[in-house]
């Protein structure tokens, strides 16, 4: 007897698929391949993320993928299809119908994205002018679609210039534009690069809620292995414009299968790494440059299993499961490739305290109003010790490193001390001992270096101005301070545009250290760098510590590198300390309600259950603080009666942990559940920027 069986419904078609693309850009009459194959689908309401290395191809991919593409970009083989249509073979009329009503991109940096001299409600609405509604309605579009997107005060953002809105307040009116047509195919590309924990988390809520609403297919670029891991369902491994490993998130996370995922993966500090229990792993070697040559494996030359057979022979695909696979001859062999090396490294603290900061304030003033950046601050740093300061943007973190440098002047009644002895406010006033005791790494090394000088000048003049020192003898100091960045001779004869992120931040760091400070103050220094080259700088800054005894204050929004490299950490809010205390204590659980909420936002790229504290709104105007605790209006475990109405003192819980809170340490270990209903009440919240 045959039974009949219901004819199963068509398959979906793919909101993107990518066949055998291959692309190459048009340099001087020559053509450097920058993708070489790449193959992958996106399907309705999946999110696929891309990872990979700085000059990979990743975002490359995503431009191809669009056709937003530069006149020298050809697309030498292979198509892209979305939903069945071929946007390879559009014409250029097809191409913006296609963009205008089924695709959007969200560009890296918001503030590029927009026009700066338009103001937010113009800008908005023009994505809906485009799709033919008048200027009424299209107004009234923009309107929800701030809505939609949880932004405060839509009406009063309508009215704002791009200038007056925060970086997550930004990147918000950018996916807003973007969602105007309510895309089938949402294109992220590095949407939360730069943006602090709390605001990252909130973006991607976003994305997650508007994905689920709209059934979109997501492509996601970042570099941040942890949004990867927490946005995406599925992810493909980018090597030198091939993906070479592709799986679910939890397969190639949990069981990397090719080595360049492996070293990926050991350059991340995870399961709370710290620099005293090993070196981080940097993978060796650098990405090959565009139009490289490359006929067989594309990562042999920084392999670390590669065999005669690598070099002969393209490597096959190898299914390693269901839907899991990698692009390499030896994936049987995985457990060969090194794992870093597990020796505990010494880190010797001193009792000295080498610069000290006290009832430090500092007050601004702008348009006849008082704005006070830094509140009271206390703080100080022993030899060889690495105090980690983390905060939300506008905090006051780098108002502080300012202060400190003699940049800006504390109010009267602060002091920075240099072993004891008060240093003049401002730098132009120190003595030659304090100018060269405090020394700075800033965030993006292209602001930094003058890019017209050789590294050899950029240093010399530093070695010169800070010691004194010339002739042979700079140029010794030079080559020492070279070699001990890893720069090699040629390097010092190259100019700062012809070199690489990572080894431009070496040149910063080195010449920070020309002078040999007894304080480096390290601005965000790893936040644009790939997670390898990240690892290598991390390494650079420990064992400088190590050999030249100087003490840190690291600045940096990425909680996981604090904890590495960090002795102590300080919790910053609107200019004020809110906890400080010991790296292994500030993790242990008992924390200010400011500092759990940080804690709490971190992605993590181990696959840990989320259980993230919402904050309401933004951080509050120094220029109007809240009253008593200026942390209650965002506070989840606020008393109210008295958080609101009386400053809380800083109360040391534990040895050298202190917390600026009302709650005892009882309250503050009882647990918190995060609910919907508080997710709910938070996106209400008329202070939700």
């Amino acid at each position: 007897m045959t039974t009949l069986e219901e004819p199963s419904a068509p398959a979906q078609q793919a909101a993107l698929k990518i066949d055998g693309l291959e692309m190459s850009y048009m340099v001087r009459g020559t053509a450097r391949s920058v993708l070489r194959g790449v193959t992958f689908e996106v399907r309705p309401g999946e999110a696929y993320g891309l990872v990979g290395e700085s000059g990979c191809g990743k975002s490359t991919t995503a431009y191809a993928a669009l056709r937003y593409l530069p006149s020298n970009g050809v697309i030498d083989a292979g198509t892209v299809t979305s939903d069945g249509q071929e946007l390879t073979a559009m014409s250029a009329k097809e191409l913006r119908e296609f963009r205008a009503r089924k695709a959007s991109m969200v560009f890296q940096d918001p503030v590029q994205a927009v026009n700066p001299v338009l103001k937010i409600g113009r800008q908005v609405a023009e994505a809906f002018e485009v799709m033919g509604q008048s200027k009424k309605q299209a107004e009234e579009s923009a309107l929800e679609a701030l809505k939609r997107v949880r932004i405060a005060a839509p009406e009063s953002v309508m009215d704002r210039y791009p200038h007056q809105l925060s970086g997550g307040m930004l990147q918000r009116v950018v996916i807003a534009m973007g969602l105007a047509c309510d895309p089938t195919l949402l294109v992220l590309d590095e949407p939360t690069t730069g943006l602090d924990a709390t605001v990252e988390a909130e973006v991607l809520d976003l994305v997650r809620d508007l994905r689920e609403e709209l059934n979109s297919a997501i492509l996601l670029i970042a570099h941040n292995l942890g949004v990867i891991r927490t946005m995406c369902d599925r992810v493909g491994v980018m090597y030198a414009g091939r993906i070479v490993e592709e799986g679910t998130v939890d397969e190639v996370f949990d069981n990397p299968s090719h080595p360049y995922t492996k070293g990926l993966l050991n350059s991340i500090p995870r399961h709370g790494l710290q620099k005293t229990d090993r070196e981080l792993f940097a993978i060796p070697g650098t990405a090959p440059q565009v139009g490289a040559h490359l006929p067989t494996c594309t990562y042999i030359d920084r392999c670390p299993i590669a065999t005669d057979l690598c070099h002969s022979e393209v490597p096959p695909i190898v299914e390693r499961s269901d839907g899991h696979w990698t692009r390499c001859h030896h994936s049987d062999r995985l457990d060969e490739v090194p794992e870093p090396d597990e020796t505990e490294v010494a880190f010797d603290v001193g009792t000295e305290e080498v610069i000290g900061v006290r009832g430090v304030s500092k007050t601004f003033h702008q348009r006849g109003h008082d704005v006070p950046a830094l509140v009271g601050v206390d703080l100080g740093f022993a030899e060889g010790e690495t105090l980690g300061l983390v905060g939300e943007s506008g905090s006051g973190k780098s108002t502080l490193a300012k202060t400190m440098l003699g940049v800006h002047s504390p109010d009267e009644g602060g002091a920075i001390t240099l072993r004891g002895r008060k240093m003049a406010d401002k730098a132009t006033d120190r003595i030659e001992e304090s100018v060269r005791a405090v020394s700075m790494v800033f965030q993006n090394p292209d602001s930094a270096l003058n890019r017209s000088w050789t590294v050899r000048r950029i240093l010399k003049r530093s070695v010169v101005r800070l010691t004194g020192v010339k002739g042979e003898a700079a140029d010794r100091r030079v080559e020492e301070v070279a070699e001990a960045m890893q720069l090699t001779p040629r390097h010092l004869d190259m100019r700062p545009r012809q070199l690489s992120g990572g080894l431009k931040q070496r040149v910063a760091i080195a010449r920070a250290f020309a002078g040999d400070p007894e304080v480096v103050v390290c601005d965000e220094p790893t936040s644009a760098l790939d997670v390898s080259v990240q690892a290598a700088i991390l390494n650079l800054l420990a064992t400088l510590q190590n050999d030249e005894r100087s003490s840190y204050l690291f600045i940096s929004h990425d909680i996981g590198v604090v904890r590495y490299l960090s002795d102590r950490i300080a919790v910053m809010y609107l200019g004020r300390i809110m906890e400080i205390g010991a790296t292994a204590t500030m993790f242990a659980g008992v924390n200010h309600p400011y500092t759990e909420a940080l804690l709490s936002a971190v992605p993590s790229v181990d696959g840990v259950a989320e259980n993230r504290i919402p904050l309401a709104g933004e951080i509050p105007s120094p220029a109007n603080p809240p009253s008593g605790c200026v942390f209650h209006t965002r506070c989840h475990r606020a008393i109210e009666g008295l958080c609101e109405v009386t400053e809380p003192d800083m109360v040391e819980i534990g040895p050298g942990h202190s917390i600026k809170c009302h709650l005892t340490v009882e309250q503050l270990s009882e647990p918190l559940v995060v609910k919907e209903r508080m997710l709910a009440e938070v996106a209400d919240d008329p202070l939700v920027d």
